[in-house]
């Protein structure tokens, strides 16, 4: 076993030294480096390797340098490169030969190419230009479901001509397309656009390529492309068929998944619920279509959800909107309520009503609020005296009138009488 591993390894060795050149040998750049534009936003890179080049037990490989719009560089064993990128800007690039399977080796000198800048006067391009694309359900097809718009709009450039009207492309794969519904502005010039259809794929991760040109009389108009990222640009659609509702303290929401391409569990979700009588809110994520909260039974809650694709089918991209507001539970006061403003006010009234013995027990309303002496009157003096007078009146002594006794004796006696005018009294 172990010589033959030695063989195995020699041979190994000897076929790594064959494939290394000589020491002596030098890399050759490549030949016929050009670049060309193959489609919207779209350059092919194409070079040759070099004739004098001895390839004998060497393995060749490339290494490009992309310059402009922006530097980026990688290698590859090919001799032509697809590059999507923007274009008015201009594009350059450059090539050099490596050795695949030896990097330590030096490398050939560089060769370059370029795109020149588009012709066009400075300022009359457009700008700020945004784009959307949205799901639709399509039912025209069971193979496609579903069928995506995209809408774009920009603002006119700042020394653009008055006479100036733009025209908008898209490309997505190898399919492009001309803009067929604009919207102008108070100049009549082109300002937006609308696709109601279109070949993108809402599941697709291909680069959405937008280019917009421009003509007028007076002079030229320079093009202006720019590259968007379906997941950072698609508008999610809102979930549908929301519903709530309450028993006891449990709020119970229940949704479906958005009108969308992505399957159920491509969705992350988030609750809003509004208390309208407090004025508060609570925002809750999940990843299911059902939420179960606890909340108090006398107040009125909005409720509206939203939805994301998540990171496991594509990249992060944009929540769509809030779904329409629905309602449930009511603001109105429980009798328990009631009750407790009645207990409340009980407990008051009995509180006042310990306050105001306890201030009686200590006098203290005596010491807070003193009597006011009365003033001297001589009515009552007045009274005793007329009673007086009514009883001298009234009680009078009568005459004394003889009487016999039993022996023939005359005694007399006093006899007490009312009078006429008193028994009037």
């Amino acid at each position: 076993m172990a010589p033959a591993l030695l063989i195995l390894l020699g041979a190994t060795v000897i076929l790594q030294t064959d494939s290394l050149p000589n020491k002596n040998a030098v890399l050759l750049p490549p030949v016929s480096f050009t670049i060309k534009v193959i489609d919207l936003a779209q350059v092919l890179l194409h070079w040759e390797p070099n004739p004098d080049q001895e390839q004998r037990n060497v393995q060749l490989g490339y290494h490009v340098k992309i310059n402009a719009p922006e530097e980026k560089d990688y290698e590859t064993r090919n001799t032509e490169s697809r590059r999507v990128t923007i274009l008015h800007k201009g594009f350059s690039a450059s090539v050099r030969t490596i050795l695949w399977n030896n990097h330590s080796f030096p490398a050939s000198s560089w060769v370059s190419a370029e795109l020149k800048v588009p012709p066009g006067s400075p300022g009359t391009s457009i700008v700020n230009l945004t784009c959307t694309t949205n799901t639709e359900a399509y039912n025209y097809t069971h193979e496609r479901p579903y069928q995506v718009s995209l809408h774009c709009t920009w603002l006119v450039g700042k020394d653009a001509p008055e006479d100036t009207q733009y025209f908008l492309y898209y490309r997505y794969g190898s399919v492009t397309e001309e803009c067929r519904e604009y919207s102008k502005d108070t100049q009549q010039r082109n300002i937006a656009c609308r696709f109601p259809r279109t070949v993108i794929n809402s599941k697709g991760r291909d680069w959405l390529a937008v280019y917009v040109n421009g003509s007028s009389k007076e002079e030229a108009i320079k093009p202006f492309d720019q590259l968007f990222a379906l997941h950072a640009i698609d508008r999610v659609n809102s979930p549908v068929n929301v519903t709530a509702e309450i028993e006891g303290t449990c709020l119970s929401i229940q949704w479906e998944k958005p009108v969308s391409a992505f399957p159920i569990h491509c969705f992350d979700y988030e609750v809003k619920i509004c208390n309208t009588r407090k004025g508060y809110f609570q925002t809750e994520k999940m990843k299911t279509n059902t939420f179960i909260s606890i909340i108090d039974d006398i107040s009125k809650y909005s409720v509206q959800v939203r939805a994301a694709v998540s990171s496991v089918c594509r990249p992060v991209g944009l929540w769509s909107e809030w779904s329409q507001p629905i309602y449930v539970g009511n603001d109105k006061q429980k009798p328990w309520m009631e009750w407790l403003l009645i207990v409340l006010t009980a407990a008051a009234c009995f509180i006042l009503l310990i306050v105001s013995l306890i201030c009686r027990i200590c006098h203290l309303w005596t010491k807070l609020f003193p009597p006011v002496p009365a003033p001297k009157t001589n009515i009552k003096d007045f009274f005793v005296s007329i009673n007086h007078e009514v009883i001298l009146k009234v009680l009078m002594v009568c005459p004394i009138y003889p009487r016999l006794g039993a022996q023939g004796s005359v005694s007399g006696s006093l006899v007490f009488c009312v009078p006429e005018e008193a028994r009037r009294l």
